[in-house]
């Protein structure tokens, strides 16, 4: 399959300034740059699927040019309903380490350029700029902008100057990159086409030459209607767990803590990103996922070429109750973000946990605490206590309700009596899908 059919048939393909897809196939330079800003500490699976048409062009022999915005990330891409709040500087920076993590697992190749544009614009001056880019553009082009007109539009919130000039900055990012290396090529989320357009609006006007676009559409829960990603408050985080936030982000996340000041800053305080999605949440996210999309979402999130797809979804139609294509979608999302180690053993949580008639052994615990991680039974602390330390309960109230239900167990015996106390390690349960590994 060539690489343009590959686009189509995987969903990669939106609005594009190529009057032909098929003319990727044959592209005299094939190299391509696509970024991303440090917005937040982790990537989304909203970001994952761009990502993963990146990594479609790199298996067909593109050489990627992968943008992690120290100076982009300073202004912030603006928003369609009010502006963003400008991260400190030290946000910035902490935020891009983890993500340009993130980006080389995914994009794992050997001739992948990662770049950051302020080791550029940190240079640049503003009189130079407004000369050379901002002579360019014409105020009409600029405030016809779909973006600029929401927010200056009756019943807008306004726009900063900053963000209104944020295209002139990711614009000029494409210019450099065509100048120093040649880069012809800008990948995209269908929401950041207009951005991209300014970079080619400035290579044909200063270098008289031609670049192009290509984006793929933003990817929609099926569940909600809205688009993956944090701005809707649906995240699934790319990170697998919290990460310790830097001494500014503490300072700046403290004020909205009951904590003081003075403790939430200590060093015995530190605080820690809550932009993470544990490596079994993260599959079970997938497995969730009903009929009416599964493949839609394998063709974007996996690598299962496309006669193993036709045949598993044509498995999956004989016994639709086995979700096999979920199980195949969990277990291939999984192994692109986390690895395949850790996709097999969120598998076999999966169905160990969930098993009429599972194994307590050592070695099953071992595999459960290692991907689950758990919860250490203090020689004071009682079932109520654990049940709350664990999670699985909000409250000592709740829990003793949860008791009286029948609803929970331990290592597959029922539990009624708040003097239970286990003699070995084993598996606290809530209902039929709340778990705790206990030490």
């Amino acid at each position: 399959m060539k690489l343009s059919e590959e686009l189509i048939w995987r969903g990669f393909s939106a609005k594009t300034t190529l009057k032909d897809p098929s003319e990727l196939d044959s592209r005299e330079s094939k190299k391509f740059y696509w970024g991303a800003d440090p917005s937040a500490d982790s990537l989304t699976i909203g970001n994952l699927a761009a990502l993963m048409m990146c990594a479609c062009f790199v298996r067909h022999g593109y050489q990627p040019y992968l943008l992690v915005g120290g100076a982009t990330g300073q202004i912030g891409d603006p928003k369609e309903n009010g502006e963003r709040e400008l991260k400190s500087l030290e946000e910035v920076e902490f935020n891009k380490s983890q993500i340009k993590s993130q980006i080389s697992r995914i994009i794992n190749s050997d001739s992948a350029v990662f770049l950051d544009n302020l080791d550029w614009f940190k240079d640049i001056k503003f009189l130079p700029f407004l000369r050379e880019v901002g002579k360019s553009f014409s105020m009409t082009q600029l405030l016809d902008r779909q973006f600029v007109q929401n927010r200056i539009g009756e019943g807008g919130s306004g726009i900063s100057y900053a963000e209104f000039s944020y295209t002139l900055i990711q614009g000029y990012d494409f210019l450099h990159l065509y100048r120093k290396y040649g880069v012809s090529l800008e990948l995209c989320g269908a929401d950041q086409y207009g951005n991209c357009a300014s970079g080619i609006h400035l290579i044909k006007r200063l270098e008289n030459a031609n670049a192009d676009v290509w984006s793929t559409p933003l990817v929609i829960d099926p569940v909600s209607g809205k688009k993956f990603g944090k701005s809707e408050g649906n995240a699934v985080w790319l990170a697998s767990a919290p990460v310790e936030l830097p001494k500014a982000q503490k300072s700046q996340n403290s004020s909205n803590s009951s904590e003081t000041s003075e403790n939430s800053d200590s060093p015995e305080s530190p605080r820690f990103s809550e932009n993470f999605t544990p490596v079994f949440d993260f599959y079970q996210f997938w497995l969730n996922q009903p009929d009416s999309s599964v493949e839609y979402l394998l063709k974007i999130y996996t690598l299962i070429e496309k006669p193993e797809l036709e045949a598993l979804l044509a498995e999956h139609k004989k016994s639709p109750e086995k979700r096999l294509a979920q199980r195949a979608l969990a277990f291939g999302a999984t192994s692109v973000v986390h690895g395949e180690s850790s996709a097999k053993d969120a598998e076999f949580a999966t169905d160990f946990l969930f098993s009429k008639t599972p194994d307590f052994s050592e070695s099953s615990l071992k595999t459960l605490k290692n991907l689950l991680g758990s919860v250490s039974w203090g020689e004071s602390e009682t079932l109520l206590d654990i049940l709350v330390k664990s999670g699985l309960s909000s409250s000592k109230s709740e829990a003793r309700k949860l008791l009286k239900s029948g609803a929970v167990s331990y290592s597959g015996e029922k539990l009624s009596d708040e003097s239970f106390r286990p003699s070995a390690s084993g598996v606290l349960k809530r209902g039929k899908n709340k778990f705790a590994v206990i030490d």
